[in-house]
């Protein structure tokens, strides 16, 4: 039987703090950015305009908490994004392994394809 419940990782995201491969994301970039995750697909938006969305997939893989995307169209289309996250309360904390590879931790390093984001769940 399938499960009318959503997960507790759907919603409306924006992010608050975002590294990718250990340059910090401005706060005026920040603010135009979000993130939904709903019934299996997702999709990022920049200033109001979708720029990526796609599926995506929920695991668990040694210890970790696995979402694995899957660009359908916009600035990934055809990648697959295997990612690490950790949820809690309103809180929720991606690494996204841009080159491919699922990172093993929550960071994004000078010289890694890693992108560190915390989302706040909108109202």
């Amino acid at each position: 039987m399938v499960s009318l419940t959503p997960h507790p990782i759907e919603g409306t995201w924006s992010p608050f703090k975002a590294e990718l491969a250990g340059e910090n994301a401005p706060d005026m970039a920040l603010a135009k950015m979000g993130f939904v995750i709903r019934a299996g697909s997702y999709a990022f938006s920049f200033g109001g305009e979708t720029t990526d969305e796609g599926s995506y997939t929920l695991s668990t893989s040694e210890g970790f908490q696995i979402i694995t995307l899957v660009s359908l169209r916009g600035t990934n289309a055809g990648k697959t994004i295997p990612s690490i996250y950790q949820l809690t309360g309103d809180r929720l904390r991606i690494c996204f392994g841009l080159g491919g590879t699922t990172p093993t931790r929550f960071t994004a390093a000078a010289g890694t394809s890693h992108y560190l984001v915390s989302y706040r769940r909108n109202a």
